[in-house]
C-alpha cells in the first residue's frame, strides 16, 4: 500500500431539497447544528470544496464554494466536475450534505482499501453509496465530459469505471437526512 495522502474534501450540497419543502438542505439545522458542519466535523479539513447552487456566501464560511455551470440543479455529477478541478489535493473524499454521522476515519477506512483503484465507494451492506466516495483528482476530465454529454447520475457514471467497493457494518453512518420532520 502506499503512504496515506493529503485528501481533499468535497461536500456536494447543490441540489433542490424538493423532499425539505426547498429549504437548502447543506444548512437545515440538524441537532443543533447546520448538516454540513455534521459532515464536515468528521471529513478531512485539510481543503475544503462546496459544491452549492445558493447561498454562496453562507457556505463560503465551511470552504471554498463553487457552482456547477450547468442550468436546473443538473445533479450531484455536475456538482463534482465543477469542484473537482479545483481541489488542492489528488484524492478527494466526497459525500453529501446530509449525511451527518460519518465516523471520523471514513476517508482513511476508503483509502486502505482502493488497491490500484481511481475510486473506493462506501457501501452499506446492502446499497451501493456512491455519494460517500474516495476519487483520484485525475477522473475530472471524465466526469466533465459525461456532464457536457447530459448525465448527472453519480451511479451510472461510477459504473462506467472500475472502483474498489468498501464495506462500512455500522448502517448509521449513512443516516440520510431528508427530510424537516
Amino acid at each position: 500500500m502506499y503512504q496515506t495522502p493529503i485528501f481533499s474534501t468535497l461536500v456536494l450540497a447543490g441540489g433542490r431539497a424538493t423532499r425539505m419543502n426547498g429549504n437548502d438542505k447543506g444548512l437545515v439545522l440538524w441537532q443543533g447544528q447546520t448538516l454540513i458542519s455534521h459532515v464536515l466535523k468528521n471529513l478531512p479539513q485539510n481543503d475544503v470544496v462546496i459544491s452549492c447552487n445558493r447561498n454562496l456566501d453562507v457556505y463560503a464560511h465551511y470552504g471554498r464554494v463553487v457552482s456547477d455551470n450547468t442550468p436546473n440543479f443538473a445533479g450531484p455529477l455536475a456538482g463534482i466536475a465543477a469542484a473537482l478541478p479545483l481541489c488542492q489535493h489528488d484524492w478527494v473524499v466526497v459525500s453529501a450534505c446530509d449525511m451527518p454521522c460519518l465516523p471520523v476515519d471514513v476517508a482513511l477506512t476508503l483509502w486502505q482499501q482502493i488497491d490500484d483503484n481511481l475510486i473506493a465507494v462506501a457501501h452499506d451492506g446492502e446499497h451501493l453509496q456512491p455519494l460517500l466516495m474516495l476519487v483520484h483528482k485525475s477522473l475530472a476530465q471524465d466526469i466533465e465530459q459525461q456532464v457536457a454529454q447530459g448525465f448527472s447520475s453519480v451511479y451510472k457514471w461510477l459504473m462506467r469505471h472500475p472502483h474498489q467497493v468498501v464495506n462500512f457494518d455500522d448502517k448509521e453512518m449513512f443516516l440520510n437526512v431528508n427530510s424537516l420532520t
